[in-house]
């Protein structure tokens, strides 16, 4: 069986382009545009591993990272934080989580 993956981004060409490099790789992707609906699919399947973007439509992604951290059979979920602004601050904030 494969690797189940979801992948929370808002933006649709960066949303493509994981989406098909994960599933180059053998994966099974799953997508969210926004985060409500990200942590919907996370409860209902458990994903292995969450790729999801800091900045999205409906909520910072490191907020919805860590509703995720407190579901305690979501808690252990591996998260992969994309984003093209990085600071001092948000790097922080996402080691933290």
């Amino acid at each position: 069986m494969n690797k189940r993956i979801l992948i929370i981004e808002d933006n649709e060409e960066n949303r493509a382009l994981e989406k098909f490099l994960l599933e180059a790789a053998g994966f099974e992707v799953r997508e969210a545009f926004c985060a409500s609906s990200g942590l919907d699919i996370a409860r209902e399947e458990k994903p292995d591993a969450i790729i999801m973007d800091v900045r999205l439509s409906d909520m910072r992604g490191t907020e919805a990272a860590k509703i995720l951290r407190q579901n305690e059979t979501l808690r252990d979920i591996p998260i992969i934080f994309v984003t093209a602004s990085v600071t001092k601050d948000s790097t922080e904030e996402m080691r933290a989580i």
